[in-house]
């Protein structure tokens, strides 16, 4: 069982210019580095962000969406289109502004209820696949609940420890792209029986011991299970 997301990784041309963006322009906090790597606290939820030196590298063009205080929304509107040039999109009662990072990652930050202050989470993943119908099996299988899908068959989503939207290649709101070869890091009761539950539809699996299980599902994307 799958009980949070415990880490989304990301992949940057230069740490500077992410640290810049992520540390000051969102106000996270960085609580790791390494010379190839820096990790910073979105909630419960590590954000990492990794040179393209080693494997996995992390996701490529990414879309995904952090959580923020509902009342915090039009403070981070203000103080973000005095530099970037904003998209917003309502989700029923909810909106969410879009922006992106010096990679090309397309950053949402949505209303989700959350405490804060701040950025308070990771609710949302994107990820390329090839074939929806494919993608949608394997995660379903990790315990994933389809509860959307696009009209022309482009897109489904699923709920989980986060929502996850899988999507055959296209441009979406604010053009952002489905992530190439993500590297997402999952919380688990018990990470062998993920394996289990996957075993004959993974494309690798990369190391296996009783508390961590990586696997690649049938897209590439790295997924690590953890206790």
């Amino acid at each position: 069982m799958l009980t949070g997301l415990s880490w989304l990784a990301l992949e940057a041309k230069y740490l500077e210019p992410a640290r810049s963006f992520y540390e000051e322009t969102l106000e996270l906090a960085c609580i790791a580095e390494r010379e190839t790597e820096l990790a910073f606290a979105a909630g419960e939820t590590d954000l990492v962000i990794r040179r393209p030196e080693a494997v996995p590298r992390g996701g490529l063009h990414t879309h995904y969406a952090f959580s923020i205080p509902d009342d915090e929304y039009d403070d981070w509107w203000d103080r973000l289109s005095a530099e970037y040039d904003l998209e917003e999109a309502r989700f029923g009662p909810a909106k969410s502004l879009y922006l992106y990072d010096p990679d090309g990652n397309c950053v949402e930050l949505g209303q989700q209820g959350v405490d804060g202050p701040g950025i308070d989470g990771i609710f949302e993943v994107v990820l390329e696949v090839e074939d929806l119908e494919r993608a949608e099996s394997f995660y379903a299988a990790l315990g994933f609940e389809t509860v959307d899908g696009g009209d022309e068959r482009k897109r489904i989503r699923m709920n989980g420890p986060m929502a996850l939207e899988l999507w055959e290649p296209h441009l979406g709101i604010a053009d952002a792209r489905g992530g190439v070869h993500v590297d997402l890091g999952f919380e688990s009761t018990e990470p062998t029986a993920e394996l289990e539950a996957v075993s004959d539809r993974v494309r690798r699996v990369d190391r296996v011991d009783d508390e961590e299980v990586v696997v690649r599902d049938p897209d590439g994307h790295f997924l690590t299970f953890t206790t």
